[in-house]
């Protein structure tokens, strides 16, 4: 009788666990992937883009210090083909879909035409290694024409994702999968 008390007690702690485990690694749901979009704009250039992975999503963030919150712009969206603005000449992005992401900044210096951001046209974003990513396959730096930045980033799916506007930074985040698990 010992033995069955001690083993039902020490069951109930291992049970609550497992579901406060459960619960805290819930994902969020419901971010869907029709386009974003803001009409703001800035001239605050673009200095970075870097990428994260985390538990239920892999991260974007596009940097534009000094830009603060207000005046940040952009567009994201799937498309089915990466086109270049300008030249319209389609660009290659690896992966299962594409997220063409445009911020309404240049991503070089408005006054003196000097590149702010060392990423050249077709080629991958620098310093960005997806080796390891759930979602991501490929980040295209597409160019920056008339004031606005674009990138395809290049996704396993066409999955759920948000767009949210910290100060000096634009964030992409794409969810692992749509069912709200990891």
């Amino acid at each position: 009788m010992l033995v069955g008390t001690v083993l039902g007690t020490a069951a109930v702690p291992a049970a609550a666990t497992q579901a406060a485990t459960a619960r805290a690694t819930a994902c969020p749901t419901g971010w869907g992937s029709l386009a974003r979009t803001d009409d703001d704009a800035t001239t605050t250039p673009v200095r970075d883009i870097r990428t994260g992975r985390h538990a239920c999503y892999d991260r974007m963030v596009v940097d534009l210090p000094g830009a603060g919150r207000d005046g940040l712009g952009y567009s994201v969206r799937y498309v089915d083909r990466l086109r270049q603005d300008g030249s319209g000449r389609p660009l290659p992005v690896a992966g299962g879909a594409v997220l063409e992401v445009r911020v309404t900044a240049p991503a070089y210096d408005p006054e003196t035409g000097e590149p702010a951001y060392p990423a050249r046209a077709g080629r991958p974003l620098p310093g960005v290694d997806l080796t390891g990513y759930r979602t991501f396959r490929d980040a295209r730096f597409a160019g920056s024409f008339e004031g606005e930045t674009q990138v395809g980033l290049g996704v396993r799916a066409r999955l759920p994702f948000r767009v949210l506007e910290l100060p000096d930074r634009v964030v992409i985040d794409v969810a692992h999968g749509w069912a709200g698990g990891r």
